[in-house]
């Protein structure tokens, strides 16, 4: 074990602070992910609608902006593994602070160094999407970076709850961000967004990264990066500020055991594992979560909300996604990650073919607030956290960079689809002439079912096993 469970000790301090400090990583992971929600009518308004296109390729064109930034994601995800395992856990997030202060700045004011602020309009689209594409790359690290560093500080008895600290910040950021673009909002009217608050909203990331940076360069890196760099002088100072100094022999001796195939291929424990993780990842955005948060305020828009009343309404969505994912946090080393998956996925279905045949009806009103708030939920306390524990602790320590790599860029190339393309099915006159705006939350549901089902068939259990012991889940060879 790590630390004693006397929440008093030095080491138990240390873990939760190192822990606070990588759990920022998650906040503008959700930061990021939520912030364009309240500048979607703005983006379009300065760069879309000037170039008077056919109403395809007006909502693709729309569709690939407000999504351009997970094409970064997907690259970020993907080098994430070998960043972590070069430059170290430490080293990959200060990176990713550094994309998402550069990114900030840059999306709130695309025209620096090439024109006029405001003056450029179409022509600021592109080095726009570029912008948002480097803060994409940021979050893609950061999503992989923050939990793994905090699975590889914290004691097995405490890692699930440690983890969901992560899924607590993004969420935190979420509605963080939620709370932000209402009050910019509140500070004018829609032409007003349109000229200068889209930016104060995309521009407000600064102050959480910049705050990251800094106190990166306060924290050390974790002690199994520094085993497997042949660093154990330096992993057993650092087991020493985590744990009673008698338990720090035995754990770098067991992390020295756990590592020492540490060059083994990807599929050294076999594909199933790799599969898992991958399906984990997909069934995560297919559910449609992604889908919801970025374009909350336009969801609301077309129940018949008016604009102030629509980010109220999702501030509203995003606090119960906070209060949810406490329930996770509270129970996912008591109940365990398969039973949190089921359940979550009954409840999102239940909600998202709710809110289908409430928009196919028109029955618009309080309920489809209900269904929306109950699909948050049901996501906030299963598969919002706890795929995020799942991958940080299921793949052996031998392949675990390369395959989580793998999950988390497979995680964002599903939601560049289904976020790209819930514009464009949202937009479809022929789809909203049969379903009124329902048909992508039929999809959703559908999604949240067979995600139950396959947690049901595949997944193993992983409460309380160390992470050394996880991979004797999987056969190896």
């Amino acid at each position: 074990m790590f630390v004693t469970k006397d929440p008093g000790t030095k080491g138990q301090g240390s873990v939760v602070a190192l822990t606070l400090v990588a759990t920022l990583g998650g906040l503008l992971f959700g930061y990021d992910t939520a912030v364009i929600s309240g500048a979607v009518k703005s983006i379009d308004a300065n760069f879309i609608d000037p170039q008077n296109l056919e109403e395809t390729a007006r909502n693709t064109l729309s569709g690939f902006t407000i999504s351009s930034a997970l094409f970064g994601c997907v690259v970020g995800g993907a080098i994430a593994g070998s960043a972590g395992n070069h430059l170290g856990r430490r080293g990959g997030l200060i990176l990713a602070a550094l994309l998402f202060l550069v990114s900030a700045i840059g999306s709130a004011f695309p025209e620096l160094g090439l024109g006029a602020i405001g003056e450029m309009g179409p022509k600021a689209l592109v080095p726009f999407i570029c912008y948002r594409i480097i803060c994409g790359v940021g979050v893609g690290m950061a999503s992989m970076l923050s939990p793994l560093y905090i699975a590889e500080i914290a004691p097995p008895e405490e890692r699930g709850r440690l983890i969901s600290y992560n899924q607590m910040a993004i969420v935190g950021g979420i509605v963080g961000v939620y709370f932000v673009n209402w009050n910019i909002a509140l500070q004018g009217d829609q032409g007003w967004l349109d000229q200068v608050g889209w930016r104060w909203m995309l521009g407000s990331e600064a102050l959480p990264a910049g705050l990251f940076l800094l106190l990166l360069f306060g924290v050390p890196d974790t002690p199994r990066w520094l085993v497997l760099k042949g660093r154990t002088n330096d992993a057993l100072a650092v087991l020493k500020r985590l744990m009673p100094e008698a338990q720090a022999s035995q754990t770098l001796a067991d992390i020295e055991g756990s590592l020492v195939h540490h060059t083994d291929k990807l599929f050294s424990f076999g594909g199933k594992v790799i599969f898992i993780g991958i399906m984990l990842s997909v069934f995560q955005q297919l559910v449609g979560i992604n889908a919801v948060l970025y374009y909350a305020p336009l969801i609301f828009q077309n129940m018949g909300a008016a604009n102030d009343s629509a980010f109220l309404q999702t501030v509203i969505v995003g606090t119960a996604n906070v209060v949810f994912t406490l329930v996770a946090m509270f129970t996912v080393d008591r109940w365990g990650r398969r039973p949190l998956l089921i359940w979550g996925g009954a409840i999102m279905a239940v909600a998202m073919f709710w809110l289908g045949a409430v928009f196919n009806m028109q029955a618009l009103g309080s309920m489809a607030l209900v269904a929306m708030v109950m699909y948050v939920a049901g996501f906030a306390m299963s598969w919002g956290p706890v795929v995020w524990i799942l991958l940080a602790e299921m793949f052996p320590n031998a392949i675990k960079g390369q395959a989580l790599a793998i999950a988390v860029a497979a995680q964002w190339i599903a939601n560049v689809v289904v976020s790209w393309s819930f514009k464009v099915l949202d937009g479809s006159s022929l789809l909203n002439s049969l379903f009124h705006h329902g048909f992508s939350y039929y999809f959703y549901g559908a999604m949240s079912v067979l995600s139950a089902i396959f947690v049901y068939y595949l997944v193993p259990e992983t409460k309380e096993r160390k992470l050394e012991e996880i991979q004797e889940l999987w056969h190896k060879g």
